[in-house]
C-alpha cells in the first residue's frame, strides 16, 4: 500500500507518498481500506519531530479516518468484513490502509457520508471526553472555547448548544466566521485579536468550564476568566508549554485545573471513551444537531497542502485527505 512518510523531520514537504508495507490485523484489530482522514494540529507536531506516535502504533500521521473493512482478527466479534466505519486512531490515518483495535472502531453515523465520517471520532472523543467526564459540564452553565474555528472548536460549540449550555466562543473576525460558528450554537463570539476575552467573559458572568487549545500564553486569562467553581480543561499547548500558575487566583476562584491528551491513553480508556461518544454523541450527529463541518477535501497525496491550510488558520472546521 502507500502511506504518507515522514523521512526527515520538517515543513509540510517532509511528508512523502511512498510505498510501504501492508497492515496486519492483530487478534483484536480490523483492517480499514481507507475512505478518508482528517488533519489534526497533532499531525503537524509529529511532522515536525515533536510527537512521535505511542509504542506499536503505525508510524504514519493521523489520528482518525473512515472506510471500509477490509479484514478481521480472530478475537473480533462485533465487526463484520465490508461495513463502513470510522475509527480512532493513534497513528496511520495518512494511508492506504490501517490496522485499528475494534475497540476504537465507530459506525458511520445514518445518514452521513461515510469519507465526511472522518471528522468526526477525534474531536468528538476529544471533546466529549473533556467536557462531559473530566469537566463535569451541565445544562445551564457557560462553556468558553478558544479557537471556535478550528475542528475541535467547532465540534465543541454543537456539543455544548446540544447539551444546553451557553457557549462562547473566541474566533478571528475574518470573513463570516463569527456569523458561521453564531449558526453552529455560540451565543457569544469574541475576536481575540482585537477585543479582552477575559473582559468579555467576566460580563457575561464568567465561564464554568473553559476548553482550551492555547496552553501557557493563556493561562492567567484564562483562570481570570473562570466563574467561581469553574473548571479550566487544558488539551493543546499552540502558546506554549511553560506558565507560572497563581495559585492565590486560582484559590479565591475555587477553580480546577485538567490537562489531558487522547493519542497515547491505554487501549480500555480508549475504548470507553468510544463506546461513551457512541452511546451519548452519535444520537445527535444522526439527529442533525451535531454535524462536521468540513473546510476542504484534498487528495491524500497532497497531506502537505492541507498541512500548511492548517498552519494558516484560515480554515473553518477540519480539512479532510480523501482517497478515490
Amino acid at each position: 500500500m502507500h502511506a504518507i512518510t515522514i523521512p526527515e523531520p520538517g515543513g509540510p514537504d517532509a511528508l512523502v507518498w511512498a510505498e510501504v508495507p501492508d497492515p496486519q490485523p492483530g487478534p483484536d484489530e480490523v483492517v480499514i481500506a481507507i475512505k478518508a482522514s482528517a488533519v489534526n494540529r497533532a499531525d503537524l507536531l509529529q511532522r515536525q519531530g515533536h510527537y512521535p506516535p505511542p509504542p506499536g502504533a503505525p508510524p504514519y500521521p493521523g489520528l482518525e479516518c473512515s472506510g471500509v473493512i477490509t479484514a478481521v482478527g480472530a478475537d473480533v466479534t462485533e465487526w463484520q468484513l465490508g461495513q463502513e466505519v470510522c475509527a480512532l486512531l493513534a497513528g496511520g490515518g495518512y494511508a492506504e490502509q490501517v490496522a485499528v483495535p475494534a475497540a476504537q472502531l465507530l459506525p458511520v453515523p445514518a445518514g452521513l457520508d461515510v469519507a465526511d465520517a472522518a471528522a468526526l471520532p477525534e474531536v468528538a472523543c476529544t471533546v466529549w471526553s473533556n467536557l462531559v467526564d473530566v469537566a463535569g459540564l451541565r445544562r445551564g452553565e457557560k462553556l468558553l472555547v478558544h479557537g471556535g474555528g478550528s475542528g475541535i472548536g467547532t465540534f465543541a460549540i454543537q456539543l455544548g448548544a446540544a447539551l444546553g449550555v451557553t457557549v462562547i466562543a473566541t474566533a478571528r473576525a475574518t470573513d463570516d466566521r463569527h456569523d458561521r460558528l453564531r449558526e453552529l450554537g455560540a451565543t457569544h463570539v469574541i475576536d481575540y485579536s482585537t477585543e479582552d476575552f477575559v473582559a468579555k467573559v467576566k460580563e457575561l458572568g464568567g465561564a464554568d468550564v473553559i476548553l482550551d487549545i492555547i496552553g501557557a500564553a493563556y493561562l492567567s486569562r484564562n483562570i481570570d476568566a473562570l466563574a467561581t467553581g469553574g473548571r479550566l480543561v487544558v488539551i493543546g499547548m499552540q502558546g506554549g508549554r511553560k506558565a507560572e500558575l497563581n495559585l492565590g487566583a486560582l484559590l479565591a476562584k475555587r477553580g480546577s485545573i485538567f490537562a489531558t491528551a487522547l493519542r497515547a491513553r491505554p487501549l480500555e480508556q480508549k475504548a470507553a471513551i468510544v463506546r461513551g461518544v457512541w452511546e451519548e454523541v452519535w444520537p445527535l450527529v444522526e439527529a442533525g444537531r451535531i454535524r462536521p463541518v468540513i473546510d476542504r477535501r484534498l487528495p491524500m497525496a497532497q497531506a502537505a497542502e492541507a498541512h500548511r491550510v492548517i498552519e494558516s488558520s484560515e480554515h473553518l472546521g477540519k480539512v479532510l485527505l480523501t482517497l478515490a
